[in-house]
C-alpha cells in the first residue's frame, strides 16, 4: 500500500486552496467528504467520522473486523479540518487510525488539527496575545486540541478565514446592525485560505523541528481595526439601495457612480470618532484591546504571508 503525503479528513473550503497547492508541488494526497463530492476538481472518498464507535482492535489477525478507519488510505500526515469537541474524540481518531493503519516499516502518522483563535477570547493581562497566552481550557474544542497535542499532534489555531467566496466586506451588515454594535467592534484578525494551505505544507516539512506537539496561532500578521474597515468599505453595499445623508433611500443603481452615499456603518463610525475624540483611523493597539502576535508562526517556518491585508 502506497503511503500518501497527506490525507485530508473533511475537505471543505480550506481544501479549495490546499488541493491545488498539493498538485502544484507534486505531493500525493487523498481527501474525504460526507457525500464523496469533488473538491477543487479532485474526487474525494465518502467518509464520516463516528465518535461513538469503539476503537479498532489491536489484533493482527485477518479476521479482525473492519472499522470506520479501514476504508481510509495510509498517509504520513493526517489533516483534520472539522472540529473535535472532546478529548475522547481526539483520542479515538488518532489511536484508531494509527492502530488500523500501522505498519512496522512506517513511522507513526502525524496529525494536524485546524482550530480557531477564538480560544484566546478571554480576559488577558496584556494587549498582545500569543500562542503561549492563557486560553479557554474548558471550551470543548480546546479540550480536544489539548488531547491531540498530548498525542504529539500539531494544532493550527486559525484567525478569521477569507478568500474566494468569503469576502469580509460583505459581513459588515450582519455584524453591525446598530450604533451600539459598531461601538463594540474593536480588533479583527484574519488569514487567507491560500496562506492556510502554505502553512499546512510548512508544518509537514518541518514536523520534528517545530510542529510535533505544538500549538500555533496563524494570522496574516495584521491587527485590523473594525472601524477602519467599515469606513474603508463605505462605498460597498450589498443592495442597490442605501440610505443617504438625509436619511432617505437612494437607489445606487439608478443614480450610478456620480452620487453615491456612504454606508450607515461608516456614518456611525465617524459619529463615534467624534464622540470618543478619535482623530484618525486606525485606532491604537491599546484602544483595540486584544491583539494577536501574528509574526511568530511565519518567522519560525521561514515564510511570509502571501495574502496579507484584506
Amino acid at each position: 500500500m502506497q503511503e500518501l503525503d497527506l490525507l485530508i479528513l473533511g475537505a471543505g473550503w480550506t481544501s479549495t486552496f490546499l488541493i491545488p497547492l498539493l498538485r502544484a508541488r507534486h505531493l500525493t494526497f487523498a481527501a474525504t467528504t460526507r457525500d464523496g463530492r469533488p473538491v477543487a476538481n479532485e474526487p474525494t472518498l465518502r467518509w464520516t467520522f463516528d465518535p461513538t464507535e469503539p476503537p479498532p482492535s489491536t489484533a493482527t489477525s485477518d479476521a479482525t473486523p473492519k472499522n470506520q478507519f479501514s476504508p481510509l488510505p495510509l498517509a504520513k500526515h493526517i489533516l483534520i479540518t472539522f472540529p473535535l469537541t472532546t478529548a475522547a474524540q481526539s483520542h479515538l481518531l488518532v489511536t484508531g487510525y494509527t492502530t488500523a493503519k500501522s505498519r512496522s516499516d512506517q513511522s507513526p502518522p502525524r496529525f494536524i488539527q485546524l482550530g480557531s483563535t477564538g480560544i484566546w477570547q478571554i480576559p488577558q493581562k496584556t494587549t498582545w496575545v500569543s500562542r503561549r497566552s492563557p486560553y479557554n481550557t474548558t471550551s470543548p474544542r480546546a479540550e480536544a486540541e489539548d488531547e491531540l497535542l498530548r498525542l504529539h499532534g500539531c494544532v493550527l489555531n486559525l484567525a478569521g478565514l477569507w478568500g474566494g467566496e468569503r469576502d469580509p466586506s460583505t459581513w459588515v451588515g450582519r455584524v453591525a446592525k446598530s450604533l451600539e454594535d459598531v461601538r463594540g467592534k474593536k480588533s479583527l484578525h484574519m488569514v487567507h485560505g491560500q496562506d492556510v494551505a502554505r502553512g499546512v505544507l510548512a508544518v509537514m516539512g518541518k514536523w520534528e523541528e517545530h510542529a510535533r506537539g505544538q500549538r500555533w496561532m496563524v494570522t496574516d500578521g495584521f491587527v485590523y481595526d473594525w472601524w477602519a474597515l467599515m469606513a474603508g468599505w463605505a462605498d460597498v453595499s450589498s443592495s442597490s439601495k442605501t440610505e443617504g445623508d438625509d436619511g432617505k433611500q437612494v437607489d445606487q443603481g439608478r443614480k450610478g457612480e456620480v452620487d453615491r452615499r456612504p454606508s450607515q456603518q461608516a456614518r456611525w463610525v465617524f459619529q463615534l470618532m467624534q464622540e470618543e475624540k478619535i482623530w484618525a483611523l486606525p485606532r491604537s493597539m491599546e484602544a483595540l484591546g486584544r491583539c494577536y502576535y501574528g509574526r511568530e508562526f511565519w518567522e519560525t517556518f521561514g515564510l511570509v504571508p502571501l495574502k496579507g491585508r484584506i
